[in-house]
């Protein structure tokens, strides 16, 4: 994608959440592999949590790092499916002031040039939430690595042009 290099890159405040009953620290690949692209990015991660499938917890969760005044972005891996247990796109529900469907309707149209149909069965998502951007992948290191090489890494560099998310920032919390 074309960068305006005339243009400073301006780092973001990320906050990562893994939401897994199942992913501990030691065996959580995909919180691995989004923590090292953040950083190698130029990104501050600010913090990473693993959150059990439980929608109160992690709406709680989220309501504190969209309530912490450094944190500008929360990316979660996990809980986009279809399952029971699948419960992120509720808990961004409970939070968001606005959808951002072209997040979702983007990653599955990539998703489909590496899993073909299978991607039908993705729910991820992004919403902005009193200022703070919140993006929702699914938790296989190929959707991770999909989710942030094809879109994430673009949208949240200040240099990316036509235009992308970090230059929206200051003007989020408009009424």
């Amino acid at each position: 994608m074309p960068l305006d290099d005339s243009k400073t890159f301006k780092p973001v405040n990320i906050a990562l959440i893994t939401v897994s009953d199942t992913r501990t620290y030691e065996n959580d690949t995909s919180g691995d592999l989004l923590a090292e692209y953040i950083v190698e990015a130029g990104h501050q991660l600010v913090d990473r949590v693993i959150e059990r499938d439980d929608v109160s917890k992690l709406v709680a969760r989220l309501h504190g790092f969209i309530d912490t005044e450094y944190v500008d972005c929360v990316i979660l891996t996990g809980g986009t499916g279809l399952t029971g247990r699948d419960i992120t796109p509720e808990a961004l529900d409970r939070v968001k002031s606005k959808d951002i469907p072209g997040f979702g309707e983007l990653f599955r149209m990539l998703s489909y040039e590496t899993i073909g149909t299978s991607t039908i069965q993705s729910r991820a998502c992004a919403v902005l939430a009193r200022g703070t951007y919140i993006f929702a992948l699914p938790g296989s290191n190929g959707a991770v690595r999909d989710g942030w090489e094809k879109i994430l890494i673009h949208q949240l560099d200040s240099r990316h042009k036509p235009c992308n998310f970090v230059e929206l920032m200051p003007r989020l919390r408009e009424v």
